[in-house]
């Protein structure tokens, strides 16, 4: 499904590759035509050129990864001292080496 505010879906892409590269006409013209800007219809064109149709299909925009998410590593040695020792996340702090904050996120 599109994002809410796309001016092209994949029906509206699919002409726009066709009259640049098909047709030999000026991108500049044809987004004007389809009411989007010259660096949306590039995007789309070049998107074109590198992957073939495929490349004008939907995609999610959903983060391939969490960049600032904790290591399992980092969890088990934190949730290990906690099994052991008992204690709060100053203590676990001390032994481990993760921040405070961390071992009080990863304990909740």
């Amino acid at each position: 499904m599109a994002h809410a505010n796309a001016r092209l879906i994949m029906h509206g892409r699919i002409p726009l590759v066709r009259r640049v590269r098909l047709e030999g006409r000026p991108v500049a013209h044809v987004a004007k035509e389809l009411g989007i800007s010259r660096q949306c219809a590039h995007r789309w064109v070049r998107r074109y050129d590198e992957q073939g149709w495929p490349g004008l299909r939907e995609r999610s925009s959903r983060p391939h990864r969490v960049a600032n998410r904790t290591p399992a590593s980092v969890e088990a040695r934190v949730l290990a001292c906690r099994r052991t020792d008992r204690r709060g996340p100053a203590h676990i702090t001390d032994q481990t080496g993760v921040p405070e904050r961390t071992v009080s996120r990863i304990l909740r």
